[in-house]
């Protein structure tokens, strides 16, 4: 029986596709097989050497000590996507709370409660300091067009804004899902030049690490309006106040709000909502039991952050080894022939790497014993072996 551990409040919809039968799910679960987990934080936790993968509920894994894992052998699963139309629908909001000033004229209107009949016409007479723009027709760049930023990209399309993106990294599959009038950008200075808007789609990378600071604010148009459901780590928060007190920046909108961004005028600060959906929280769920219990059951790998992608077929009740290793040469002839010299035959197997690492799914016939695993996991560079029966 696998065991299940639950590091946050995960969604029952998702837990309840765990076979009771075959599953143990709890969060006090000592010696877990996997974690599934949301936002807390992991990197000062020890990891029993019964662990085998780690799924977050959700796409980022700031959370999560990727580095160690890796070394441990642990294989880290996100669900990419998952959450993507409840962050594209808030982001979609947000643009309307950039253009209509609609959180000062709520928060007015709350402060006049006791005026009694004087409310109308101090409605009517106020109501011109609210006022603001359509988003029809103006301009949007679009950083990141992976799963969230091409939705958005797509609905602003719809709703009458010219698109602009800009992502050195787009896959194929995203490019399909893009709408033909998303236009694409040359480079991201291009970008920050010409657009009214700006929404942020990427991870928090050190390469990405407060990409919009003083630098590009100065190259972007004024009164510009930044929307960032990505990560706050993206801006140079103190650059940023100082461009909202220049002019330079109309309206800043973050997920992430920190001490020094609340109480400036022109910058709207949300707290954390971007996946906060019944429905993203299903989703993720969902996705991340999927992708365990294939990892635990078969062996197979989709969605890991730190392994690569690798999907072998399974004819039930065969034997399946995995074997995680450095990518280095000739460890796939150290492999086989370790399992030749204890008579264990291959049948199938597939071999996959991801920068400097490899993963290895074998199907074999024959005994597969301690001496076996044992003489494996003693090959030099091999990180972890795995039997599935």
């Amino acid at each position: 029986m696998f065991k299940i551990q639950t590091l946050n409040k995960i969604s029952p919809i998702g837990l309840d596709c765990f076979p009771r039968t075959e599953y143990e799910v709890a969060s006090e679960i000592i010696k877990p097989d996997a974690i599934v987990v949301r936002s807390f934080k992991m990197h000062e936790m020890a990891f029993d050497a019964n662990l085998k993968a780690i799924a977050r509920a959700g796409a980022g894994t700031n959370n999560i000590p990727i580095e160690k894992c890796t070394q441990e052998g642990i294989v880290v699963f996100n669900t990419p996507g998952a959450n993507a139309n409840a962050v594209k629908e808030i982001v979609l909001a947000s643009l309307f709370l950039a253009s209509r000033d609609i959180t000062g004229g709520v928060a007015w209107t709350q402060s006049i409660k006791d005026e009694g009949k004087n409310v109308p016409p101090l409605v009517e007479k106020q109501k011109s300091n609210f006022a603001g723009c359509e988003i029809s027709g103006k301009k949007l760049g679009v950083i990141g067009l992976g799963a969230i930023g091409a939705m958005v990209a797509n609905s602003a399309v719809d709703l009458g804004m010219t698109v602009v993106g800009y992502d050195p990294y787009l896959s194929v599959d995203a490019a399909w899902g893009l709408s033909s009038k998303v236009q694409k950008a040359t480079g991201l200075e291009t970008l920050l030049k010409e657009v009214d808007y700006i929404t942020i789609h990427v991870p928090l990378l050190e390469s990405t690490k407060e990409m919009l600071n003083s630098e590009k604010f100065a190259m972007m148009k004024e009164g510009v309006k930044i929307i960032n459901f990505s990560r706050g780590g993206l801006i140079h928060d103190d650059d940023m106040i100082q461009a909202i007190g220049e002019g330079k920046v109309s309206t800043y909108i973050t997920d992430f709000p920190e001490a020094k961004l609340l109480g400036i005028k022109g910058i709207i600060p949300i707290p954390h909502l971007g996946a906060s959906t019944a429905q993203s929280e299903q989703n993720c769920a969902l996705m991340a039991v999927q992708e365990l219990k294939d990892y635990l059951e078969n062996g197979n790998i989709k969605n890991s952050v730190n392994f690569p992608n690798c999907f072998l077929n399974r004819t039930a009740g065969e034997k399946r080894i995995t074997i995680a290793n450095q990518n280095i040469p000739n460890m796939i002839g150290e492999i086989t022939s370790t399992l030749a010299n204890h008579n264990v035959n291959i049948h199938d197997m597939l071999n996959k790497s991801k920068d400097d690492l490899a993963y290895n799914i074998i199907d074999v016939d024959g005994d597969v014993n301690e001496n076996v695993i044992s003489e494996l996991q003693n090959i030099e560079g091999i990180i972890m072996v795995r039997v599935i029966a």
